[in-house]
């Protein structure tokens, strides 16, 4: 667990470093975040608690439109060290983006790795509450889904966004 804790915090700071660098033109083309989310893994009507930290960066292409990626490590909730690090590739949609709250509907790819892999898809939705200029909570929910076998990872985030 140690190494994939190294790797989400690296990766968190890259991640937050660059987005507050875009920050100081004031564009808000770009922001980093990093969340804490409780969840459960919900297959066949039975259910895992478990729990998701990580961190992400994404940038807006055109209007609302933007992109993105972020990485962290999800495990159960009693057995933390029996864990898989996730990827997600996302395509996201920023209304409003530039009021204090910021409502977002996100969709993408995501890849659970440990000695395997395991490909997933994953959507979702939330908002942003920038409650600074460059400082916000973003809530979200999200669905991972493994359509082969019916598996849903659901999640409830909470985070700090930094633009």
């Amino acid at each position: 667990m140690q190494r994939h804790l190294i790797i989400v915090i690296a990766a968190s700071l890259f991640l937050l470093a660059a987005s507050l660098a875009h920050a100081e033109d004031g564009s808000h083309g770009g922001q980093g975040y990093v969340f804490f989310a409780p969840g459960a893994l919900v297959q066949n009507g039975s259910h895992l608690g478990m729990v998701h930290f990580g961190g992400g960066g994404e940038g807006l292409l055109y209007k609302g439109l933007g992109a993105g990626a972020e990485l962290g490590y999800v495990a159960p909730w009693q057995e933390t060290s029996n864990g898989i690090g996730l990827l997600s590739l996302n395509g996201s949609y920023q209304f409003q983006r530039n009021r204090k709250v910021s409502p977002f509907v996100t969709l993408g790819y995501s890849l659970g790795f440990r000695s395997g892999h395991i490909n997933m898809i994953n959507f979702g939705g939330g908002a942003h509450w920038w409650f600074a200029n460059r400082v916000g909570l973003r809530m979200e929910f999200r669905d991972h889904l493994y359509s082969r076998t019916d598996l849903h990872y659901l999640e409830g985030r909470i985070g700090l966004s930094f633009r």
